[in-house]
């Protein structure tokens, strides 16, 4: 086994194995079965949706959520930058064209001031916009209460990139039911995980059925095997949505460690000059994983810089999403921009957030960044 501390390892036990022990012995090994049905209805119900379709990851999700709000080729499709490319690669999927925007610089959300701009002049300029994709990145919802209205005057539907905010909420709503469409993923690295997994979830039971439909390979309801359109293999499995079953059933408990983590963090970085966490103040963010931004003027060190310590020792870290105008794949794309994504992928640094880390675990964490600040900065209090 690696030594390793890595960032959001896979939390799972006992329970875990009961259930898929118990999906293996019922015999429903095919990807369709109780446990897919009820991790379904066990999902809407936390996310506070009427219903919800599982897929085979969350990209799948985001394709398949994009096609039900109608976008097409030759669309175009907001997309906040600072995120993973899977939700900038499911709007290639339908054959549209992502349009990036920047991010609110103490959040790393979408800006939404800035999105209402952007499409102002994408309006005015004849373009036809498909949807716009916030990402609630690391865990803490966008601002919806300032969004929604502004895409509903527009005209465009939301697809909330949920991904990696199951159990964070904005304004009293979970995360996943904003917008017309929301999409989470059960990756290993994710808040609950089903090895490999995701779930679409709304309101709309039209979206989500035509979603089902095309994730079993627009198979027509014929005893042959009848298809006219072309559909995908998106199911969700059986066995992992046993697993995924459980895991739901920890959420909250896998929640608050993390968030104790988090504050542990908080309290470590407090005394040092120049060092904010990103989303620090969200109190309903569930905290998956948490990253800092340093300003190396004010602090006297970069970022990189602890990197490199905590990997001596044996601690993984990562810097914050690389912008989707940054990457080499997407360097023809639109965007608008005001440096705020910029700034925190060259500032920021991501800790280790999982809720299985050890008190040993996290003993050699803190202690690891409480030596490299007091080479800098003096000691630290925690």
């Amino acid at each position: 086994m690696s030594q390793i501390i890595h960032l959001s390892a896979p939390d799972v036990g006992p329970l875990e194995e009961a259930y898929l022990i118990a999906a293996l012995r019922s015999g429903w090994v095919a990807p369709v079965g109780p446990d897919l049905e009820a991790f379904e209805r066990e999902i809407a119900a936390r996310v506070g949706t009427r219903g919800a379709v599982g897929v085979s990851s969350g990209t799948a999700g985001l394709h398949l959520a994009l096609l039900g709000v109608g976008v097409r080729p030759g669309d175009v499709v907001v997309v906040s930058t600072l995120t993973f490319v899977a939700t900038a690669n499911a709007v290639r999927y339908t054959g549209a064209r992502p349009v990036f925007v920047d991010c609110d610089p103490q959040t790393g959300n979408l800006d939404v001031p800035l999105t209402a701009d952007l499409l102002r002049r994408l309006r005015a300029r004849g373009e036809r916009v498909g949807a716009v994709v916030p990402v609630d990145l690391f865990g803490a919802c966008a601002d919806y209460s300032a969004l929604e209205p502004v895409c509903a005057g527009a005209g465009v539907p939301i697809v909330e990139d949920a991904a990696e905010a199951l159990g964070a909420a904005h304004a009293g709503r979970g995360a996943g039911s904003f917008g017309q469409v929301g999409v989470l993923s059960f990756n290993g690295n994710k808040i609950i995980t089903t090895s490999g997994g995701g779930m679409i979830v709304s309101d709309d039971t039209a979206l989500l059925a035509r979603a089902r439909h095309l994730s079993t390979q627009a198979r027509e309801p014929t005893r042959h095997y009848e298809h006219r359109e072309t559909g995908y293999n998106y199911r969700l499995s059986n066995l992992l949505a046993a697993l995924g079953r459980a895991q739901l059933r920890r959420l909250d408990g896998m929640i608050g460690r993390r968030r104790q983590l988090r504050d542990r963090y908080a309290k470590l970085f407090a005394p040092v000059p120049g060092v904010t966490l990103i989303g620090a103040d969200d109190a309903a963010a569930n905290c998956w994983l948490t990253s800092l931004v340093v300003d190396p003027e004010r602090s006297g060190w970069q970022a990189r810089e602890l990197a490199d310590h905590l990997a001596e020792r044996g601690v993984e870290t990562r810097p914050v999403w690389k912008p989707m105008h940054l990457q080499p794949a997407y360097a023809d794309a639109e965007s608008c921009l005001t440096g705020a994504a910029d700034r925190l992928f060259a500032n920021g640094l991501t800790l280790p957030s999982g809720s299985a880390l050890t008190e040993p675990q996290i003993g050699v964490v803190l202690g690891a960044i409480d030596e490299f600040l007091a080479d800098r900065t003096g000691p630290a209090a925690r």
